[in-house]
């Protein structure tokens, strides 16, 4: 599979490899561990997939809600959908809001089901009722958890390398705590995707006591339990929780 910009890849259109007397053209769908991988990285197929897949199981929750205790239903619901939508979620960070979009509608439908909640009822607070982040910031928790294992030295030496320390010229308050450095990019649409990019966004946006946590646990306690990293409107959404 050729993985570029449409204009690159209509440009290597007749592009063939030849292999022991083999022809070998390239594809347009690539699965790997299940993730299923498209040439621009859009990853509409697979969100497509996951989205069918899980409205299949949430339709047989459905049909089971009567007979089923809340603490059963919830079980179904994490281990059928909400497995799905976090698998590999890290992936998604950047892709266009109208992808992440669908997903966020499985999550509304599943919650609805999980709580029983009318069609017509606001879904916001139902979320919230249930200690659910969006979909969109359960890809930047995860990319941020990511983040986290690297600067510490506890990740994959890959995305380590990946990362450039920022060193400040003088001395700021913040000066105990890691701040990364925000490379250039070309492309906003794909360059910003990219883990050395969004990464170190995403950590220099994080208060100092949540970049300076002493473990695993207490980072992703603190990230889960902390609004300072979310923008505000939804601050008000989230405000439901507690």
């Amino acid at each position: 599979m050729l993985v570029g910009l449409p204009h690159q890849i209509s440009t290597a259109a007749d592009f063939n490899l030849e292999i022991d007397g083999h022809e070998i053209s390239p594809t347009s769908l690539v699965t790997n561990l299940g993730v299923r991988f498209d040439p621009m990285l859009s990853f509409e197929d697979h969100i497509k997939n996951v989205c069918k897949v899980s409205f299949f199981h949430l339709r047989n929750i459905a049909r089971l809600g009567s007979s089923l205790s809340t603490t059963d239903a919830e079980k179904l619901t994490h281990a059928f959908i909400s497995s799905r939508l976090g698998y590999c979620n890290a992936l998604f960070a950047g892709i266009s809001s109208k992808v992440i979009n669908r997903l966020q509608y499985v999550q509304n439908s599943a919650a609805g089901i999980l709580t029983k909640t009318k069609k017509h009822e606001h879904i916001s607070p139902v979320l919230a009722s249930v200690h659910w982040l969006p979909v969109k910031y359960r890809i930047d928790f995860k990319v941020l958890l990511l983040t986290y294992k690297a600067v510490h030295s506890q990740g994959p030496a890959c995305l380590r390398d990946l990362l450039q320390y920022h060193i400040a010229k003088q001395k700021l308050r913040s000066g105990n705590s890691v701040v990364l450095s925000v490379p250039r990019t070309r492309l906003h649409t794909v360059g910003d995707r990219a883990f050395c990019s969004l990464a170190p966004c995403l950590w220099n946006a994080l208060p100092g006591y949540l970049r300076n946590c002493d473990s695993v646990d207490v980072f992703k306690s603190n990230l889960k339990t902390s609004f300072d990293w979310l923008p505000v409107n939804d601050l008000l959404f989230l405000l439901f929780v507690y």
